[in-house]
């Protein structure tokens, strides 16, 4: 789930990606047909789905075959894809007196999808069940805990959650807890206080993966120096190619290959791509204060404004800007791969938290598209298989054995 503020650069994308070199491009006609081959059995895994917002909310039923939104179960089938991570996210606005509550029931939303769909859909915890689920032609659905602020500084709740199948979490959302700094506030802890490192043991204890999606450089660096196991990011871009705080810096990722972690490359069109980002910085005004206005009557109801409701209004206020095209993804995959290694890039696509998605990538069906351009520009059928889930499964493991590691020196 993006932040809605952002600070654009003054450059050109065109100068700053590098060719990828790997090997020579090909034409569009054997790039297709690499792509079909590799996605006959690659297991293509997306680490953020924000969709349990609409299965709770909006009774969304992810098979609906009309379905309005970036996910359901056709359009999974028809992206190839092998597994997603659905987002457990509440805003950090949210009363804390029924924050916990409202993350459970996001879960049971997760759940009533899985049951009332298991001829397609199963729940999933480990590596080896994403892939024993593709192998019997299913979708593997897992959970992700969007902001370290619904634990309410709890380590028992982050057990509890655990219990419940969820297998990340990411530290902060858009503001500082009181244990982590997050990308869109002001340093406060300065990293990690003693009790964020106890936050990140107990992740690495459970078996979840420590996801620094949302905060902020020195909790990075923190959290990177306090995990036993490799971290991810969950859903975050290049910096170098479109300059917010959300994305990661060169120097960040290359910390994060050397941890032996991944970059999840996010589809959101203002963390790809500066001209977008620009001209959104202008009307931002506008949507914050269409938004807080609609916060406003729905709090005089009792009720907090949906996220869907949100998203309207920002979709609609940014209607006329133009998306960037889905090469601006390729580019980014590009960029990290150079600099960190292509052991290290994968896909989060921030589906269903995002306002503007890239043209010809508006939803989880075209990921077929960004394989054909990533197979033209020269990857090769082992690179891919690791972009679009290897990588991710590879991490999976690691966490999965240092977890089993510290509970046997206990």
């Amino acid at each position: 789930m993006p932040s809605l503020r952002y600070t654009a650069p003054a450059v050109l994308l065109s100068l700053l990606v590098a060719p990828w070199s790997h090997a020579a491009e090909r034409t569009h006609a054997e790039a297709e047909k690499l792509a079909a081959r590799v996605l006959e059995h690659a297991i293509v895994l997306d680490t953020h789905e924000d969709t349990p917002q609409m299965l709770l909310d909006n009774r969304y039923d992810l098979a609906d075959p009309a379905s309005p939104y970036m996910v359901s179960i056709p359009k999974m089938r028809q992206g190839h894809v092998g597994g997603a991570f659905f987002s457990i996210w509440v805003d950090v606005k949210w009363p804390q007196a029924t924050l916990i509550q409202r993350a459970l029931d996001l879960i049971d939303a997760v759940d009533e999808q899985v049951a009332r769909h298991s001829d397609t859909l199963g729940l999933v915890t480990t590596a080896d069940d994403v892939v024993r689920l593709h192998r019997n032609g299913k979708i593997a659905i897992l959970m992700g805990l969007e902001g370290g602020h619904i634990i309410c500084d709890d380590l028992r709740v982050l057990d509890s959650f655990y219990r419940l199948g969820v297998r990340y979490m990411t530290l902060t959302h858009t503001a500082n807890t009181d244990w982590a700094d997050s990308s869109a506030g002001k340093p406060y802890a300065r990293g990690l206080t003693d009790f964020g490192r106890q936050v990140v043991a107990r992740l690495n204890r459970l078996g979840m993966m420590v996801d620094i999606s949302h905060v902020s450089d020195q909790t990075f660096y923190a959290a990177l120096a306090a995990s036993k196991a490799p971290l991810i990011a969950s859903h975050s871009s290049c910096r170098a190619l479109s300059n917010q705080k959300r994305n990661m810096s060169d120097e960040m990722i290359r910390a994060l290959a050397k941890n032996g972690g991944v970059i999840q490359i996010n589809f959101y069109s203002a963390f790809l791509d500066p001209d977008y980002a620009s001209a959104l910085k202008k009307v931002q005004p506008q949507i914050d204060a269409a938004v807080a206005a609609e916060r406003k009557v729905y709090a005089q109801k009792g009720r907090q404004l949906p996220w869907r409701e949100e998203q309207k209004i920002g979709q609609k206020i940014a209607a006329g800007i133009p998306a960037p095209p889905l090469k601006r993804v390729a580019d980014h995959i590009d960029h990290a791969v150079q600099v960190g290694g292509v052991d290290h890039v994968g896909l989060g696509s921030d589906f269903d938290g995002i306002e503007s998605a890239p043209k010809g990538l508006e939803d989880i069906s075209k990921i077929p598209d960004l394989v054909i351009e990533l197979a033209r520009r020269g990857y090769s059928e082992e690179d891919l298989e690791k972009i679009l889930g290897g990588n991710l499964l590879r991490v999976m493991r690691r966490v999965e054995d240092v977890s089993l590691q510290m509970q046997k020196e206990k």
